[in-house]
C-alpha cells in the first residue's frame, strides 16, 4: 500500500472532494499551504482548444510580459557582432559574446537559460540548433530573442516576460509568481495571463478556446478554477 508524507495529509486534510472554490479562495489555500525550504512558484496550467474549422490543428507559440513578473531567475545570453559587445555588457546580460560564445556553445557546456541574438548572428547560430533546440534555447523573432534593440530584451526577460506554447494536447503551463507574492499581485497575473490567451483564440475555433484552467504551486495540490 502506498505511503503518504506528512505534508500531503496535512494539504488534503481541509480539501473537501468536488467542492468548486473561487479564484480567491484557491489562492488563499495556495498560499496557506505548509511551507518548504524554498519559495514556490504559482503555476497555471490551461487546456486550449485546438480545432480550428479550417487549416488544420491551431499551435500557440507567444511571449507574455506580466505585471509583476513570474518571479523567476533568468540567466541571460547575448549573442552579437563584435561592436554590440559594450551595449550587450551594459544591458545586464549576464553572458555576453561573440565567436567566443559560439564556442561554448558548441561544447554544450553552458549554464545560461535564455539566449538573445542579433539578426546578423543567425547565420552563424543555425547550425548550433541541435543543441540549442532540444533545451528550447534556438533564438526566434515571434518570440523577440533576434532583435537588435538589446537593453529593452534583456530587460523584458528579467522583468517578467514568459514564454507560452501549448503541447500536442492544448495544454499551457507557466508560473505566474512566488507564494511569497501578495494575493492580489497573484490574481492580477493570473486574470492578465487568461485574458491575454483569450485574445489569442484565432476566428476559426468555435466555442469556448479555454477548456479547463488549473492552479497549483510547486509542491502543492491543483486547484479547478
Amino acid at each position: 500500500m502506498k505511503q503518504r508524507s506528512k505534508r500531503y495529509k496535512n494539504l488534503t486534510s481541509n480539501r473537501e472532494k468536488n467542492k468548486k472554490l473561487n479564484l480567491k479562495e484557491i489562492i488563499k489555500i495556495i498560499k496557506d499551504s505548509p511551507k518548504i525550504k524554498f519559495d514556490e512558484s504559482v503555476d497555471i496550467s490551461m487546456r486550449i482548444n485546438l480545432k480550428q474549422s479550417k487549416g488544420g490543428d491551431f499551435n500557440l507559440r507567444t511571449v507574455a510580459k506580466l505585471p509583476h513578473g513570474s518571479g523567476k531567475k533568468f540567466k541571460v545570453a547575448v549573442l552579437c557582432e563584435a561592436d554590440k559587445i559594450s551595449e550587450a555588457k551594459k544591458s545586464g546580460a549576464d553572458v555576453v559574446g561573440n565567436d567566443d560564445l559560439l564556442e561554448i556553445i558548441s561544447s554544450g557546456k553552458f549554464n545560461f537559460n535564455k539566449l538573445i541574438c542579433t539578426p546578423s548572428m543567425m547565420s552563424k547560430i543555425g547550425k548550433h540548433g541541435k543543441v540549442l533546440g532540444p533545451k528550447g534555447l534556438m533564438p526566434n523573432p515571434k518570440l523577440g530573442t533576434v532583435t537588435n534593440d538589446i537593453i529593452k530584451t534583456v530587460n523584458d526577460i528579467k522583468s517578467g516576460l514568459i514564454e507560452l506554447k501549448n503541447d500536442k494536447d492544448g495544454n499551457i503551463g507557466a508560473s505566474i509568481g512566488r507564494k511569497s507574492y501578495s494575493s492580489e499581485k497573484i490574481e492580477e497575473n493570473y486574470k492578465f495571463i487568461i485574458d491575454f490567451i483569450k485574445k489569442e483564440k484565432p476566428e476559426n475555433i468555435k466555442g469556448e478556446f479555454i477548456k479547463s484552467i488549473s492552479l497549483s504551486s510547486t509542491m502543492g495540490l491543483s486547484y479547478r478554477s
